[in-house]
């Protein structure tokens, strides 16, 4: 069995046991600095546990909003829409998601560079909730020990959310909050354990063109093992890597159900805001056709849509992902973009 030495996971910033994570830049260095992701020449390590992790008996029934959803997987395709709604503001997030209500079957609440502070995950879920919107809530390892994860997860139940999407995170040296310390006492394998645990619906994220792209198949079966239900596959440049990646993924021993990432872009905001994603490719004249269109928002429209009516067409397929971000003071008018996207795909119909 292969494990991560005590060496590496010092080397890591993130100390993660289960890497890479998704940070690794396309020419093998961490997101972090100018050096070599100490994973790349390590081969896959196994799943084995959570550390020092108590052994739980009798883990809670599955909670009602997980429940809800793994009905819905089983009777078609998804769309869930990322959540554009401001940081830390109840109007913006009640406004965005009363847009999203009765036209996606769920939102991904989850982590934003732009806004590091953000309410607290299970209180967050609450709140868009209250407007009539599932929330499929992501959780992350950096700014929480596994005491506080725990916590949450705890919350997240009792709010009784769809899913709890896990990741390790971005580290603190990006994004918006350089000052603040990181913790990574878990990572995204060992919370998806947890979340399990706590009678969640679990996903978590693969990058199948960060390297090494050749194991990426081989981790996210770890992941499946410790308890993933679902994986979000991050933007790869279209239908064929995804495809390829799905393939590879059932030829490593797993099947979970596949919700590949759709670019959402309607004007030169939101594409900014996707190019800042780490390892971003989108399809080839993907942003072109939309930002050098007379009518960019209608093309955008029409460009996601034909991206993930084509992506639904894929066997092991079980939704898609309209992910991406608003431009400053139009987080609704996103929001509502998204919905016209659900309405055009017609998957609740």
């Amino acid at each position: 069995m292969s494990v991560v030495t005590p060496e590496q996971r010092a080397a890591c910033p993130k100390h993660m046991e289960y890497g890479p994570c998704g940070g690794v830049d396309f020419d093998g260095t961490c997101e972090v600095g100018e050096f070599r992701c100490v994973f790349l020449d390590t081969p896959t390590v196994r799943w084995h546990g959570t550390r020092d992790r108590p052994t739980e008996s009798d883990p809670p029934a599955p909670q009602p909003g997980a429940a809800a959803m793994r009905a819905l997987l089983a009777t078609r395709q998804v769309v869930v829409a990322d959540f554009p709604g401001r940081s830390v503001d109840r109007v913006s997030l009640a406004d965005c998601a009363a847009a999203l209500a009765g036209r996606v079957d769920a939102t991904l609440a989850g982590d934003s560079g732009r806004s590091r502070v953000q309410f607290p995950p299970s209180y967050r879920a609450h709140l868009i909730q209250q407007q009539g919107v599932a929330v499929w809530t992501g959780l992350n390892c950096r700014d929480r020990n596994r005491v506080a994860l725990e916590g949450e997860l705890a919350g997240l139940r009792a709010v009784g959310v769809a899913g709890v999407h896990c990741v390790t995170g971005d580290h603190t040296a990006t994004g918006g909050r350089p000052d603040a310390q990181p913790v990574f006492d878990l990572d995204s394998t060992e919370l998806a354990s947890l979340a399990a645990a706590a009678g969640h619906l679990v996903s978590v994220a693969e990058a199948p063109t960060s390297p090494p792209v050749e194991k990426r198949a081989a981790r996210l079966r770890e992941k499946v093992l410790a308890g993933a239900d679902v994986c979000f596959v991050n933007h790869a440049g279209g239908v064929e890597p995804v495809r390829r990646f799905i393939e590879a993924t059932r030829e490593a021993g797993a099947e979970p159900a596949f919700i590949p990432c759709i670019p959402m872009v309607i004007d030169r905001g939101s594409a900014g805001l996707l190019r800042s994603f780490t390892t971003l490719v989108l399809p080839e004249g993907f942003l072109d056709r939309i930002l050098h269109a007379a009518d960019p928002y209608r093309e955008g429209l029409d460009a996601v849509t034909e991206l993930a009516e084509r992506m639904l067409a894929l066997d092991g397929v079980a939704g898609v992902n309209l992910s991406g971000g608003a431009s400053a003071g139009a987080e609704v008018e996103f929001a509502d973009a998204m919905g016209i996207v659900a309405e055009r795909l017609g998957l609740s119909s």
